[in-house]
């Protein structure tokens, strides 16, 4: 009889297995320093691999012991002891868990048919397309477990076989496969499986959406995820799925993303997984080493298509910071800062602000926005990305009125006005950032100008020079009447840069002023171009005539009263002449006190006969203005006042 009808069990003693057969032990094979002490028949009869190392040792080792070591056997000294007891004729159990390892293990051994009917190939591989390939879940554990013999069993076509089934499935509605899903919904038990016929079969309620399979995938490792994305973009899957995959995968593992999912829609919140397992306990980023997480963060990146869309960008700047968190490479961030760059005018003010992780004084990451900047300039006259299609990833994206350039440069003076309260911030930093952007793109300076004055009011230490540079980044025939009003009569700018201000102010209400008449005269209302914004309203403009009347009006009764003051001011200069020629024989005269360059009129007991006094007492307002200038001063500016003016 032979030992493989006598076999009753295996035992193990220490690191040691035996197989009692009533025979001593011929053979012993060394896997992981486990020694399998067993016998050569039952071996030599079911793998080729062994029976040719037999026959080779025949002719140099005599001894009755063969001893044989296998290095980096597939699967350990497990999954040997497996395919030795089917050698003895033992009932091996095939599942999903162990299917691919023990595959592997027998195309090491070489155990196909030749070496006996229906060997240990033939039936994985039977097991494999019956039991595995056409369900889900024993497709998933069947890729999981494949880690370790990941190599070997890609050479056996094994994982091929795997990722098409998976992406077959994904591609085809959940309810076809497997049990019945959806459509029974109503047939479930106390605890949540389905019911078929009445018995509980244990499945649990899939999801009809196309993102029910993200979950699942989410337990695979990097490399199979990789390769199961790839395997996905052969299959035609969309575009929008395969990314709203990736997008799940890394907010799982990647720290610093759990904001970006707090923050999306609400579909993701009720999203229902098909199979909620794994074989142990769920990963997550702290179980993920900081050099895996920079791994995964260039697989994702390497993965996502060139595509463009709202919440696209926002996953792309989340990626981005977390890459400066990790310390990735630089060309994974200029990568990163590429492609946001070139659909930067989908980017939101939040998402720009990105915090500086590195030694810099800045507590905002300005150069990084600055690259992206003109990464948008430079590729704005290359060919533009396509959008995802349909929008189900980007249910806010639509066609918008306004340019791109437009809306990036809106973007960057927003961002601007919130990094200019940071103290650390150099002046040469926010002229660099109102560079990057040509002229074109800002139809009006108000937010330019809104962003430099938050800068100078945080920054009151600032010299002149500095200020004017920055001003002179502005065009201000491109300032509205307001942000003109307001600069007007801000004392945080340099005196140079108010007085540019106030004249092209006088530019603007003067074209409005002529354009308002032009529309009244015509009775039309057409279109009036101002420099720097444009008045199109029919009612608007009567708005802005009317405001610019008043001021006319105020101007002329100022210069009216400069007229006055000028004539009182004569008047006062003529009698102190006479008054001085009069007392200029008596150098100590006590009628007149000279202080400093100020004279003041003689005392009151000799002033009473004095028609001075009653012409000075007449126009107090005046006399008040005399004695609080210079005579030469007050000559020159009431003589400037009137020439601003006139």
């Amino acid at each position: 009889m032979s030992p493989a009808a006598k076999v009753s069990e295996f035992h193990r003693e220490g690191n040691d297995w035996f197989c009692k057969t009533g025979l001593p032990s011929d053979i012993t094979v060394v896997v992981d320093d486990v020694k399998f002490h067993l016998h050569k028949f039952p071996l030599v009869s079911k793998c080729g691999k062994l029976a040719r190392m037999y026959e080779d040792s025949k002719s140099t080792d005599k001894k009755s012991l063969w001893t044989t070591v296998f290095e980096e056997f597939p699967g350990g000294s497990e999954t040997f002891l497996t395919a030795a007891r089917f050698c003895y004729g033992a009932r091996v159990d095939f599942t999903s868990k162990n299917i691919v390892s023990i595959h592997c293990a027998a195309a090491y051994l070489d155990m196909t048919n030749e070496y006996g009917e229906d060997n240990l190939i033939s039936q994985v591989e039977t097991f494999l397309h019956k039991h595995v390939l056409c369900n889900w879940k024993d497709c998933i554990l069947a890729l999981q477990s494949s880690s370790p013999v990941l190599k070997t069993a890609e050479k056996l076509q094994t994982i091929p076989k795997l990722m098409n089934a998976v992406s077959t499935m994904v591609c085809t509605d959940p309810s076809l496969f497997g049990w019945p899903m959806m459509m029974y919904g109503t047939l479930q038990s106390p605890g949540g499986s389905i019911l078929w016929n009445g018995i509980n079969t244990g499945a649990r309620m899939r999801s009809s959406c196309s993102d029910w399979w993200y979950e699942d995938v989410s337990y695979l490792s990097v490399d199979l995820f990789r390769r199961l994305i790839k395997t996905m973009e052969t299959k035609g899957i969309r575009a929008e799925s395969l990314v709203g995959a990736m997008v799940y995968y890394a907010r799982k593992y990647l720290p610093g993303l759990g904001r970006w999912q707090s923050r999306t829609s609400g579909s993701s919140k009720s999203r229902t997984s098909v199979v909620s397992f794994s074989l142990g306990t769920a990963s997550s980023s702290s179980s993920m080493s900081p050099v895996d997480q920079i791994a995964l963060l260039e697989t994702i990146l390497s993965l996502l298509p060139e595509k463009r869309g709202r919440s696209f960008c926002k996953f792309l700047l989340c990626l981005l910071r977390v890459a400066f968190i990790l310390g990735v490479n630089g060309n994974c961030v200029k990568k990163l800062e590429r492609r946001i760059g070139m659909q930067l005018e989908l980017a939101t003010l939040e998402n720009l602000l990105i915090l500086n992780y590195s030694d810099s004084e800045t507590l905002y990451n300005v150069d990084c926005v600055e690259r992206m900047i003109r990464h948008f300039v430079s590729s704005s006259s290359s060919s533009e990305l396509s959008d995802f299609s349909p929008p189900s990833l980007d249910p806010e994206m639509s066609p918008s009125s306004l340019a791109p350039l437009r809306k990036v440069a809106k973007l960057v003076d927003s961002y601007m006005a919130e990094v200019a309260s940071d103290v650390n911030l150099k002046p040469d930093k926010m002229r660099s950032l109102a560079a990057a952007l040509p002229e074109c793109s800002r139809p009006l300076y108000d937010g330019l100008y809104r962003a430099f004055d938050i800068y100078f009011k945080e920054h009151p230490w600032l010299s002149d020079k500095d200020k004017e540079q920055l001003c002179n980044m502005m065009d201000y025939q491109r300032l509205s009447i307001d942000a003109c009003a307001h600069a007007s009569h801000n004392d945080r700018l340099p005196l140079r840069v108010v007085l540019q201000v106030l004249f092209f102010e006088q530019m603007h209400l003067r074209t409005a002023l002529a354009g308002g008449l032009n529309v009244t005269n015509t009775g039309t209302a057409h279109t009036l171009t101002v420099p720097g914004q444009e008045i199109v309203q029919r009612d608007g403009w009567v708005t802005v005539v009317r405001q610019n009347q008043v001021l006319k009006v105020d101007m002329q009764k100022m210069r009216s009263r400069v007229g006055e003051l000028e004539e009182e001011f004569q008047n006062i200069k003529q009698e102190m002449k006479k008054r001085v020629s009069k007392s200029s024989g008596s150098v100590s005269s006590p009628h007149l006190v000279k202080m400093g360059c100020k004279f003041l009129l003689p005392r009151g007991s000799d002033a009473k006969n004095d028609t001075v006094q009653g012409s000075v007492s007449s126009t107090p307002r005046s006399a008040a203005a005399e004695h609080a200038l210079p005579r030469s001063s007050r000559h020159s500016k009431h003589r400037k006042s009137f020439s601003l003016f006139g």
